[in-house]
């Protein structure tokens, strides 16, 4: 157990270590020679569900025995605040804010089109969600000065002071307020009564404002400390003063924890290792990309320092560099690779926040049977649940078309609650009679006919049915949400029965179906928040509802994993393949704010773009100390050449601007590396 300390205690780990397996491997050298509970009585806080899973599965592989106490960062202090009304679902506060920003779009048309009332609303509660998250009172928005901007942020004032003032009634109702209160009802706690045993926050950047509050408090605790993942020590301490002067470099991978040590009164030489003796996997090229990814005003310091890094042929001998033509072949051409490392048995991970690319590398990986985990799984609204749902929601209000009957009856999920094998047949010769003969616009009077020209018992039935799932959509218009839904559900629930039903609904069973039934169930307890709704209004609800990821229940292939950046940091691998690299896509563009322009959030205490840049360089720089690293990109994309990543950019000039060291012959031995996976791809097709 760690001794009471004056100062705030910190520990690291490095980039590319494996973050949970390190710390268990650290909790269990620090209770070494204490009994078996002592583990029990320690508290970790980390940052997402899929750590907490990952820790528990650590400890559970070494053999019976206790689990510390493992808690998420968002329930520090749940239920420690008991006064105010429950805390709204985000679905429904959104819903109510749809009805705000539908009526500003009909008073003011040329603002945005009635569908984007719902985004609208989102960006709007993202931003109340920010301010709660970031302790900046609302009135410091409120009272900004928008003299001199332009008439669109002068009337998102005007608009956002009346919203504003709506959400101020009972703070408590938002979940994001409910959270910082909570949080902060805990540290007041803490403070009055120390606890005696161990509190760790494990794994978490202080990203966020209530986060960074819960950190700055569990470091002061008497038994308490920190935890930071891909904890740069490769960079100068003059360095680390500048990412916090006055112009901020929020940008910059280190920034948030150069931030967290400013508020702490520490220094980078006073974090401590977490786990003495296990060091990175590659020490040199964590040095280099440390010195590649310095802020842009010292990068002159690259001559200086540069030929303290030795040999660079050494610290990239296990790094690569793949530049494809195009897309397609940059999927293939990583495919190749986790083929390639699947063969040999060493676990390998696709890192990319593409998710375009992702789809296509696991198509290509099916040419050979390998089905990767993929931790993101599928968009709900792309399963076969899912599209059936949209397509007959975006339906409504149109006139059924022959190819719309066609795609709905085809659906895997319609008539699979009775036999499959007529609906199957009598499909398909209604589509040759409507590909033949049409009509174009099929309604029950067509169908009924095309059923009577048949020569069979079950065609009258099937058609029937066809048109009592189908009937009535034209005429749809603005109604109740309530009402909406209802239809909805009732429309594919009967598709989903079939004409000749044998059973109940089957629509809502396997893993896309729960999560449909769940997403439906939201939407129908919320939607007495929601008003009337048009049906293009209706449709972006509908699909803002179902934007969960459902994983596939088949058993993946254990060594072949497909990664979201936020996943990365949580996991473990011998060879990392970072996708993308492409500026736009890795790191993406930041999603441009209706409601307040960057000098805005600025004057306001808010987040800046250059934070999701900042965390996105996290990302790449943890990842990029893996083992074995593979950095991947397509030289055009589908409209025009592509502009590689910031971060590789950075790289590529700084090997080529120290010929001293071998930069120019590293980089070339990287590129040829990639080119052989390049030509080892295009030989296969």
């Amino acid at each position: 157990m760690p001794e009471p300390a004056a100062a705030p205690r910190v520990y690291s780990l490095a980039p590319g270590q494996d973050f949970p397996a390190a710390l268990v491997a650290g909790l269990r050298q620090r209770l070494d020679g204490q009994p078996p509970e002592a583990i029990a009585r320690v508290t970790v806080y980390v940052n997402t569900q899929r750590m907490k899973r990952r820790i528990e599965d650590l400890f559970h592989a070494s053999g019976p025995g206790f689990l510390p106490r493992l808690r998420l960062v968002t329930e520090a202090g749940a239920g420690l605040i008991r006064h105010g009304a429950p805390a709204q679902s985000q679905l429904a506060r959104q819903l109510q804010l749809t009805r705000l920003t539908s009526a500003l779009i009909a008073a003011q048309p040329d603002l945005a089109p009635p569908s984007a009332a719902f985004d609208l609303a989102g960006g709007l509660a993202n931003l109340m969600d920010e301010a709660q998250v970031e302790g900046v009172p609302i009135d410091t928005i409120l009272n900004l000065d928008v003299a001199d901007a332009s008439g669109h942020w002068q009337r998102a004032m005007a608009f956002l002071k009346i919203v504003l003032d709506l959400g101020l009634s009972d703070p408590m109702a938002d979940p994001a307020a409910r959270a910082r209160a909570e949080a902060e009802a805990l540290i007041r706690l803490w403070q009055a009564a120390p606890p005696r045993d161990p509190v760790y926050v494990a794994g978490s950047t202080g990203s966020r404002g209530t986060t960074h509050l819960l950190m700055q408090a569990v470091a002061r605790l008497p038994a308490g400390g920190l935890i930071l993942p891909g904890f740069d020590h490769d960079m100068p301490h003059g360095i680390w003063t500048t990412l916090t002067a006055p112009e901020r470099q929020e940008d910059h991978p280190q920034y948030r924890f150069a931030l967290l040590l400013r508020d702490l009164g520490l220094t980078p030489g006073e974090v401590q290792p977490w786990l003495p003796g296990a060091g990175a996997p590659d020490p040199a090229r964590n040095r280099l990309i440390s010195m590649a990814l310095r802020p842009a005003p010292v990068t002159d310091g690259w001559m200086r320092d540069g030929p303290g890094l030795g040999d660079l042929g050494a610290a990239t001998r296990n790094l690569t560099l793949l530049e494809a033509a195009d897309p397609r072949a940059e999927a293939d051409a990583v495919a190749v690779v986790l083929r390639r490392a699947a063969e040999e048995g060493t676990p390998a991970a696709l890192i990319s926040p593409d998710r375009m690319l992702t789809r296509r590398v696991a198509a290509a990986l099916d040419r050979w049977g390998i089905e990767p985990d993929d931790s993101a799984g599928e968009p709900l609204g792309q399963t076969a649940t899912g599209r059936l749902i949209r397509m007959i929601a975006g339906l409504m209000g149109q006139r059924l078309t022959a190819e719309d009957l066609v795609v709905i009856l085809k659906n895997p999920h319609v008539g699979i609650g009775s036999r499959r094998g007529p609906h199957l047949r009598l499909t398909r010769e209604l589509e040759l009679r409507l590909r033949r003969r049409g009509p174009a616009f099929p309604d029950r009077a067509s169908l009924t006919e095309w059923a009577a020209s048949r020569e069979d018992a079950e065609a009258a039935q099937w058609a029937a049915w066809v048109a009592d799932c189908l009937d009535g959509l034209e005429p749809v218009g603005t109604r109740p949400l309530e009402d909406h839904i209802a239809d909805l559900r009732a429309r594919v629930e009967r598709l989903a029965r079939g004409a000749f039903a044998e059973s109940g609904v089957p629509l809502w069973d396997g893993r896309d179906g729960e999560a449909a039934l769940k997403a439906m169930t939201a939407l129908e307890t919320d939607a007495g928040h929601g008003g009337d709704l048009d049906v293009v209004t209706f449709n972006s609800v509908l699909r803002g509802s179902m934007s969960e990821e459902v994983r596939d229940p088949a058993l993946p292939h254990p060594g072949v994993m497909i990664w979201g950046t936020l996943e990365a940091r949580v996991q473990g691998a011998e060879l990392v393949i970072l996708a993308g690299l492409n500026d736009g896509v890795w790191p993406e563009q930041p999603e441009p704010d209706p409601w307040l322009n960057r000098a805005m959030r600025k004057a306001a205490g808010l987040l800046l773009p250059e934070r999701r840049i900042g965390l996105a360089a996290h990302d790449f720089q943890q990842a990029a100390g893996a083992p074995q690293v593979v950095l991947a990109r397509a030289r055009r994309s589908a409209e025009a050449d592509a502009v590689p990543s910031r971060w590789l950019n950075r790289l590529t000039n700084l090997l080529e601007g120290l010929p001293d060291q071998g930069g120019p012959a590293a980089l070339a031995a990287m590129r040829e590396r990639g080119d052989e996976i390049c030509a080892l791809a295009g030989a296969l097709d």
